[in-house]
Formats: C-alpha cells, sequence, structure tokens
C-alpha cells in the first residue's frame, strides 16, 4: 500500500495519527475506521501494537521510509491512517460550541481538555482548522476519536438542531461573572466560545446569557484554551449552585 499513501491534505479521505499514543488511542476508540499502521522498525512496543492490530483485523506495515516520508517529525514510530467521518453531536448531553476557531493545536488541546471533564459533543460553527489534519489530531493525543463533532455553517443552523440547551456565551463585555458558587448548571447547556484572535461578534451578545471569566486588568483576555479549559470545569462540577 505505500504507492497510496501520501503527504497530508484537506481534500483526502483520510488522514492520520501521528505518534504511537494516538494511535493506540484510534485501535481503540474507532477500530473500523482505521485503514492501515505503520510501524517504524525501532518502535518499542511493537508487539502490543501489532497484536491490537490483529484482533482488530486491522493490516500493518513496518516501514521506516514510509514514515520518515509522512511526518514532519523526527520522533514520529507509528502512524494510523485513519478514513475520514462524521458524526453528529448527543441531543441529550452538555455541548462545546466554537464560533471560528482557527488553530489546529488549540483545536486540538480543546478537544482533549472537554474529554478530560467528560464532555464529548463538540459543535464547529463557520470556518474553522481542519479537524481531521494531522496536527489537530496529535495535539489532542487522539481524544478527538472519542468525541463527537458535528459541523454548522452558522450557529442558526446549530440551534434549530438542538433548541433544548441553555446557551451560555463567553464574552469580554459581558456583565455576568462566572465563578463556581454562582454557576447555575442546567442538565443541558450549550458554552459558546468565538475565535482565538476576535472572540465572538457583538451578536453574540443577546444569544442566551453571556457570561465573563474573571480576570486581572493586567491582561486582556485569556487564551482560548485556558477559557474553555475554566468554562467546562465550573459547569461540569456536581450539582446546581445558585
Amino acid at each position: 500500500m505505500e504507492t497510496i499513501w501520501k503527504p497530508y491534505k484537506k481534500n483526502f479521505t483520510y488522514s492520520y495519527s501521528l505518534g504511537a499514543f494516538p494511535t493506540f488511542e484510534l485501535l481503540l476508540a474507532r477500530p473500523k475506521d482505521v485503514l492501515e499502521v505503520l510501524i517504524h522498525s525501532s518502535f518499542t512496543e511493537k508487539e502490543k501494537l501489532q497484536s491490537l492490530c490483529k484482533a482488530n483485523q486491522v493490516p500493518y506495515q513496518e516501514n521506516d521510509k514510509l514514515i520518515a516520508k509522512l511526518s514532519d517529525k523526527e520522533n514520529v514510530f507509528v502512524i494510523g491512517i485513519v478514513k475520514k467521518y462524521q458524526s453528529t453531536l448527543d441531543s441529550q448531553t452538555p455541548h462545546v460550541v466554537l464560533v471560528n476557531p482557527s488553530n489546529m493545536g488549540n483545536l486540538g488541546t480543546i478537544i482533549r481538555t472537554c474529554l478530560g471533564f467528560d464532555i464529548k459533543d463538540i459543535a464547529i460553527i463557520g470556518n474553522s482548522a481542519d479537524l481531521f489534519h494531522p496536527k489537530t489530531i496529535r495535539s489532542s493525543m487522539g481524544a478527538v476519536f472519542r468525541m463527537s463533532l458535528q459541523y454548522f455553517d452558522d450557529f442558526q443552523s446549530y440551534r434549530k438542531n438542538y433548541p433544548s440547551h441553555e446557551v451560555f456565551t463567553f464574552m469580554l463585555n459581558a456583565k455576568e461573572q462566572l465563578t463556581i458558587d454562582r454557576c447555575l448548571k442546567p442538565k443541558l447547556y450549550a458554552l459558546v466560545f468565538g475565535n482565538e484572535a476576535t472572540g465572538l461578534p457583538m451578536e453574540y451578545e443577546n444569544v442566551g446569557t453571556s457570561i465573563i471569566i474573571p480576570q486581572s486588568s493586567y491582561v486582556d483576555s485569556l487564551n482560548l484554551t485556558i477559557a474553555v479549559g475554566i468554562g467546562v470545569y465550573v459547569f461540569s462540577q456536581n450539582g446546581k449552585v445558585k
């Protein structure tokens, strides 16, 4: 199969998990979507990986040259080739909504953070970083394979599909501060975050409840990944606090 696999492009029907850990996660979470696994001759857990491939009837090959061709990192000893797939959000669980996220590293980190707090559904609105880019997959450490992520052209399309979620928009001009002791936690909620550079557009100010994470005056805003981490942590705490 060596002649099939080429350096990644967005229009491909497949992508790559670069590294052993995300590839193990891929095999454990979505074995039916794995097209092949590439193994470096110096990989120390070769038998464990081959055994997992065999158990899931996934083809594999040892090919140092092809790994070097497909990866832009020197420390990659395993590559999983994954077929691109579509997901649908669970209508009965909380959501995180990302509006025009532009950085693949941030997107992967957000995915991993949400999974860490047991939020497994993310809506992506408008133009965004490539969900299946190897950089996104690797920065998520394979968490992306345990998530449901769904694209929408605009926020209205998301709301049409999931009207029961109570919406909380994170905005710098919001008057309502987010703290653990003041956070309402409805069963179904959608936490909405804007772009890394510009945040949410002003039209989101009157969508649901606008909230702000309290911070000192020494910084103008929090990094998007940090803001999402704080938001999902506070909202994922047990019980309701008024």
